[in-house]
């Protein structure tokens, strides 16, 4: 038995250890959406601006959670067992994806809800558009050129000079915005199904306190 913990340990090491903290990047703008878009003041001081950029420098991270599809696919290449792949990979893989995607459609229904209590619903759908192009671009330059959301600060002009030459390019432009539309989408079906449930939630809780 032991044996066998250190073997799916060392396996977890080898293909999973990135959950932990990708995750983590991923919860950092989401917990931020709570802060900024949730709180009773609708008031913008200079913190709240700082941390809107900070929510918008790591926002990208949930959604980068997709693209770590291919290191599911790698484990599943690299001879295991059909049990280490079944018991271990899958789930802990699809549980990192689909939270990190949770996150970042929380996030920007906790936007959404901050645009109209400031009297600006009608542009909730166009700021969703803007966020998921933004998300595409830093999924891209994540996945591909390597960046993090810290290089925004740290070595802003290489990341300005690389952007625009990748925005002015065929390929990168083309995965960009195929990434944009997949992204778009995804996110369209899991708004419905997350303003379902919170609805479905929410009239049972109605029902419980209309029949105490």
């Amino acid at each position: 038995m032991r044996e066998i913990l250190a073997n799916a340990l060392d396996v977890f090491n080898r293909h999973s250890g990135w959950i932990i903290w990708n995750l983590f990047l991923a919860f950092i703008p989401f917990a931020l959406s709570f802060w900024l878009y949730r709180r009773r003041s609708t008031v913008r001081t200079l913190l709240w601006w700082v941390a809107f950029a900070v929510f918008f420098a790591f926002l990208p991270n949930a959604p980068y959670l997709l693209t770590d599809i291919i290191h599911l696919i790698r484990a599943t290449r690299s001879g295991y067992s059909a049990w280490i792949i079944t018991l271990i990979f899958i789930p802990l893989h699809l549980f990192a994806i689909l939270s990190g995607f949770q996150m970042y459609v929380i996030s920007l229904l906790n936007q959404g809800h901050y645009l109209k209590r400031i009297g600006l619903e009608k542009y909730i759908n166009h700021s969703e558009i803007m966020t998921h192009a933004l998300c595409a671009l830093g999924v891209y330059m994540g996945r591909f050129r390597r960046f993090n959301s810290w290089d925004l600060v740290s070595d802003p002009a290489n990341v300005l000079l690389i952007t625009l030459n990748d925005l002015t390019s065929k390929r990168p432009a083309i995965v960009i915005v195929i990434s944009f539309i997949g992204l778009t989408v995804l996110y369209w079906i899991a708004k419905q199904i997350t303003l379902g449930l919170f609805l479905r939630f929410r009239e049972m809780q109605v029902r419980r306190e209309w029949f105490e």
